[in-house]
């Protein structure tokens, strides 16, 4: 802002804070420009230059065709050096830590390290497939699975995500959908000291070729099925071939990598991914973040799930440092693994931070090189969300919402503008939305309100089609025209509040009709979890009567201590007081259940949905006793 806000602001320009909002309009408004001016802050190196930024002559592509003409290879981008950025052969790319070994210094690799053996593996991969194939991943996020991620794309290839958690037929969907020909995976996943099984769910999922890595050591602990191939054979295939690789270029909407949606109702959603994605990952981090060259960037996800590839994209497009901890992100191992590694840049989901905090995991900790704080996935607690900045001596936490079909975030914090614990202090750059009324006519931008957000439509690195769902149906179909365009859907409910700020109400689905008044489920929840001192997290939903009628509001609550003997009625008589205070008093909790633990997808969201329909199961058993 300081280098372009005066130039392309002219007279309102004043500094980057009080200036703020005018160049985030000027962003929306001349795409063209503000993309043009972030292209050069990242390693993005193209082979042949774009012709346009953007061309809207098409308008069957609701979406816009971005970088039109443009040749590169994203994954290249990430592993060599920039002068730029300070990136040099001898920088370090990945900071990591096996469990169990959290008393021994961190290990790192340079990037001169790290673009070996992703070439390694390239070599290896041509051997065996043809350019274009489409090769699934299924393995905790370690530096193997990053390597193997970008030796992927180096080579022409797809990278179908498969988060690590999955049961055997979601494996097996998943490889189905994506129609991928093999998958690398691992024989255990290590975690909190226990051996998780995954390659015997993974046999159980796909008949496809499985590239098998030992968790840990050399030796594989488990016998493989006829065809599969062990990780230390795969590497031998490349022996012999040379040291340098000629990277796969192709056009900019050129598919690097399919992911999925939660797949929380019906068949999951295949989302692909081109080389755009990873771009707005990294603009995205790099304008709200303020990911910068020399960062150490940490936040314990899965590449099965956006995130991901999100933190990967972010820190080496960024020259930014990736650290990744091979074991469980729940405990004290971690955090030590935090202040070890030095990070600078640390995200997190709230859960995660439930967990951090109700074991006091911190405690004597130093996280004081850390300058900013990222959360996303579901909805702050702002209790939790005070804990954790001040474990880093009150360092900012800028909250995330977007998803995988946007590769990026709609609404974030910015460094530039003063943050709410729990709140979105407004649209990321670039990106233009409204909030819809029930009749779908947007509200006035300014105006205190809560609806469904409809996005703009041109937006750098979204999907605009989906391998197995018709795209314009899922995201355009009865969506409002507005300025001349047909917005696109996201299916969030959102607030805008008093003092201009966001809140996220949870998805549209969510929402619950609670004597004549809508609500969501979040907005419960952000009560009731401060109604009791013993309570870790809960879940609010609508059950309808079978005989018809208004709904009821159930809600289930998870406890900090789960041996603890808890009476359910006084839990009961405390979210009603606590709902009647804080939210509105007409709303009525008509049941009450304590459980261990929340069904939720692989990247950790809550599934209010299984629980909705347990409990009407459970009801409608009661009711015929």
């Amino acid at each position: 802002m300081e280098e372009n806000g005066p130039k392309l602001l002219g007279s309102s320009y004043k500094d980057p804070i009080s200036s703020f909002n005018h160049f985030y309009r000027f962003s929306v408004e001349n795409q063209e420009v503000y993309w043009s001016m972030v292209l050069k802050q990242l390693a993005v190196k193209f082979q042949q230059e774009p012709k346009a930024i953007l061309s809207t002559s098409d308008r069957s592509n609701k979406g816009g065709t971005w970088l039109q003409g443009a040749v590169l290879n994203i994954a290249e981008c990430c592993l060599l050096p920039c002068p730029s950025l300070k990136r040099t052969d001898d920088s370090t790319a990945i900071i990591w830590r096996d469990e169990g070994l959290d008393d021994h210094p961190v290990n790192r690799m340079s990037l001169k390290e790290l673009r070996s053996q992703v070439i390694t593996v390239a070599n290896a991969l041509d051997t065996m497939f043809q350019k274009g194939d489409r090769i699934a991943i299924d393995m905790p996020m370690t530096c193997d699975a990053v390597i193997i991620y970008l030796a992927i794309v180096l080579g022409g290839f797809v990278v179908v995500s498969i988060a690590d958690s999955f049961a055997p037929q979601e494996i097996g969907t998943r490889m189905a959908v994506s129609k991928a020909k093999a998958i690398f995976t691992q024989d255990f996943i290590i975690r909190g000291g226990k051996k998780v099984p995954l390659y015997s769910r993974v046999v159980q999922g796909t008949s496809s070729k499985a590239v098998v890595i030992p968790a840990t050591g050399g030796y594989l602990g488990v016998t493989l099925r006829n065809g599969d191939v062990s990780w230390k054979d795969f590497l031998s295939r490349a022996a012999g071939r040379s040291s340098i690789y000629s990277a796969a270029y192709q056009s900019a909407d050129a598919i690097t990598n399919i992911l999925f949606s939660s797949g929380t109702t019906g068949e999951p959603k295949a989302i692909p991914w081109t080389q755009l994605a990873p771009i707005r990952c990294a603009a995205d981090t790099w304008a709200h973040l303020d990911v910068q060259p020399q960062d150490i960037g940490c936040w314990p996800t899965n590449l099965g799930w956006v995130m991901g590839p999100i933190i990967l994209y972010s820190c080496f497009l960024n020259g930014a440092t990736l650290a990744l901890y091979h074991g469980s992100p729940l405990g004290r191992d971690f955090c030590k693994f935090v202040q070890d590694a030095g990070v600078t840049v640390l995200g997190s989901v709230p859960s995660l931070v439930k967990s951090w905090k109700a074991g006091n995991y911190a405690k004597g900790l130093d996280w004081t090189k850390i300058r900013v704080l990222g959360t996303t996935g579901e909805a702050s607690d702002i209790d939790d969300n005070l804990w954790l900045t001040s474990r880093t001596s009150y360092k900012p936490i800028v909250e995330c919402c977007g998803g995988t079909e946007l590769a990026s975030s709609y609404i974030q914090g910015s460094l530039l503008q003063p943050q709410a614990f729990g709140a979105f202090s407004g649209a990321s750059m670039s990106t233009g939305f409204v909030i819809l009324d029930e009749q779908g006519t947007p509200y006035p931008d300014d105006v205190p309100c809560a609806g469904e957000v409809g996005l703009f439509p041109l937006y750098f690195g979204a999907t605009n089609w989906l391998l197995n769902a018709d795209h314009n149906k899922v995201y355009f179909d009865g969506m409002p025209i507005y300025k001349g365009r047909q917005l696109r859907r996201h299916g969030d409910i959102v607030q805008r509040t008093v003092g201009g700020y966001y809140i996220v109400q949870g998805r549209a689905d969510d929402t619950m009709n609670l004597g004549g008044i809508k609500t969501s489920s979040v907005e419960i929840e952000r009560v009731c979890n401060r109604a009791d001192e013993g309570l870790l997290e809960t879940a609010a939903v609508s059950i309808k009567p079978a005989g018809g009628g208004p709904e009821h509001l159930a809600i289930l609550a998870v406890l900090k201590d789960r041996s603890a003997q808890y009476d359910v009625n006084l839990l009961k008589s405390k979210f009603q007081r606590a709902i009647q205070k804080n939210l509105n008093p007409l709303f009525k909790v008509s049941y009450v259940k304590i459980v261990p633990e929340f069904p939720r997808t692989a990247s950790n969201k809550l599934l209010r949905r299984v629980l909705r329909d347990q409990l009407k199961q459970e009801l409608s058993n009661h009711s015929k006793l």
